[in-house]
Order: C-alpha cells, then sequence, then structure tokens
C-alpha cells in the first residue's frame, strides 16, 4: 500500500466520511535539493487562518 493510498484510507473510515475528505490540501515542491516548498492549494476545502468563526 502507497502512502497516498493510506493516507486515503485513514481519512475516509469515519462513517460520514466522503472522498472528498481525502483530497489534496497541499501541493510540496522539492525542486531544490534541501528545501522543501509547501503551499494550500487554492481549492482546498480546509484552510490555515480562517476567518474566526
Amino acid at each position: 500500500m502507497t502512502d497516498q493510498d493510506a493516507r486515503r484510507d485513514q481519512l475516509t473510515t469515519a462513517p460520514a466520511a466522503t472522498e472528498e475528505d481525502a483530497a489534496p490540501r497541499v501541493d510540496v515542491d522539492t525542486s531544490e535539493p534541501g528545501v522543501r516548498k509547501v503551499t494550500v492549494r487554492d481549492d482546498a476545502a480546509v484552510r490555515p487562518g480562517g476567518d474566526g468563526r
């Protein structure tokens, strides 16, 4: 089982979970050696910061 498959299984095991719950929320870029850039996707259902609600 790949890491992606394990992540999907973990995020969809709750009784009311859907495939959308396992949708990617970040993009990781490792194009430069020793540098990892993590960007929250624009289409992520949950985003950090929020609006205080």
